[in-house]
């Protein structure tokens, strides 16, 4: 792809095919401190190379690279889309609308990581007392791409705090919403979270678990470096039922499993079933140095109890024995709440060109926002502390 015009005398945006074009130091080098996998080149390069980011499913790489001089001062995980799957922040209806009038509203660009709706850096600027102003400039080079493309619109989600506070400005338009997400307050073990409780929803979590050891299974963990093939071929093929029996496309390939062991298997584990050496039921996730991320849940029975063991109970005993601070368990899902997840606050930031859409997309989303606080107000009224306890953005 061509570069872009110059932003000013002393930057240039370039755009590649991949970041696996790119040198893993340079880009993992602008991510700074937080260290969660899902931006790191390992991770991103895994999905390109793996045959899990298909055209035929609306994925065109396309990081973006911000230059000064010779030296590369900021990027972002950019994919041209040609629809919105695998993205969890929903468009559809601006897609419609913009249809309904006869104008394009794909291609489109995404700053994110595919298939994951979690929070992290998304403008990667470093820790530098240069990166407020290298995630302006990176900003703006943003706006420049989308008009030189002639692209309908940008959109960056599950933005960090920092990159969501670069964002507010005209012509960006801010967007939140809702997940649910575990504290760790410093819980001795799961008893010791269990006595947080109401004794209702006590009462309710030790019968689930009852039920799923019930089951007769042998639950355990596999911790990346220690998983054989014939555990990722376990893995992939429940990856893949759960897809299947919903109906969806699983993107992610039996390769790509296998490149996240080789490139950070610190950061994969699974907590699984097992009937013998046969894995029956599995929950995928990842870590950083603070947080546990929930991703993929399959099982070839159904087992009862089983998802809510290997997806949330065991997750939250994972995390404290291991002394991390939050369980991210995934998207959507009010259930969580009564399991203990409390709401959390993501953001968006999407830069619509047509000024009439632009302008009614506004509107629409200072509507959504205020259901979005309604729905906060209530879900509140239904935390399971017997304390009331205030998420990280209890906003």
């Amino acid at each position: 792809m061509p570069s872009s015009p110059e932003i000013d005398h002393r930057l240039q945006l370039t755009i590649r095919h991949g970041v696996a074009d790119i040198a893993a130091a340079d880009w993992d080098g602008l991510i700074g401190a937080d260290d969660q996998p899902f931006v790191r080149h390992a991770f991103l390069s895994a999905l390109e190379q793996s045959g899990s980011l298909q055209r035929e499913l609306g994925w065109s790489a396309m990081p973006l690279l911000l230059f000064e001089g010779d030296a590369l001062i900021a990027a972002a995980p950019g994919y041209l889309k040609a629809n919105s799957h695998g993205e969890f922040v929903f468009d559809w209806s601006w897609a419609d609308a913009y249809r309904r009038h006869g104008i394009a509203y794909y291609p489109k660009l995404l700053i994110g990581v595919p298939y994951s709706p979690i929070t992290g850096p998304r403008l990667l600027v470093g820790d530098g007392p240069e990166a407020a102003t290298r995630r302006d400039k990176l900003a703006r080079a943003i706006e420049g791409t989308v008009a030189q493309l002639r692209l309908s619109s940008a959109h960056l989600n599950f933005l960090s705090d920092s990159d969501a506070a670069a964002l507010t400005h005209d012509p960006w338009l801010s967007r939140f919403d809702w997940q649910f997400h575990f504290h760790n307050r410093g819980y001795a073990d799961f008893e010791a979270l269990l006595s947080a409780f109401t004794s209702k929803k006590r009462k309710n979590i030790r019968q689930e678990r009852r039920q799923a050891a019930q089951c007769g299974l042998a639950v355990e963990w596999l911790e990346g470096a220690e998983m054989s093939e014939a555990n990722l071929d376990d893995l992939h093929a429940l990856y893949i039922e759960t897809f299947d029996r919903k109906g969806n496309t699983p993107a992610l390939t039996r390769e790509f499993f296998s490149m996240i062991r080789e490139r950070m298997p610190q950061c994969l584990h699974a907590a699984v079933a097992r009937s013998g050496e046969q894995i029956i039921a599995a929950a995928i996730y990842f870590s950083s140095s603070t947080t546990l991320y929930g991703r993929y849940w399959g099982a070839r029975d159904d087992l009862p109890g089983m998802h809510f063991e290997l997806c949330y109970y065991q997750g939250i005993e994972y995390v404290i024995r291991r002394g991390l601070t939050r369980f991210e368990p995934g998207a959507q899902g009010e259930h969580k709440i009564a399991r203990g997840f409390l709401p959390t606050r993501t953001r968006s930031a999407h830069l619509i060109i047509h000024p009439d859409f632009r302008r009614a997309i506004r509107g629409a989303l200072d509507q959504e926002a205020q259901a979005l606080r309604a729905y906060k107000a209530e879900l509140d009224t239904h935390s399971p502390y017997r304390e009331q306890q205030q998420s990280a953005d209890s906003g």
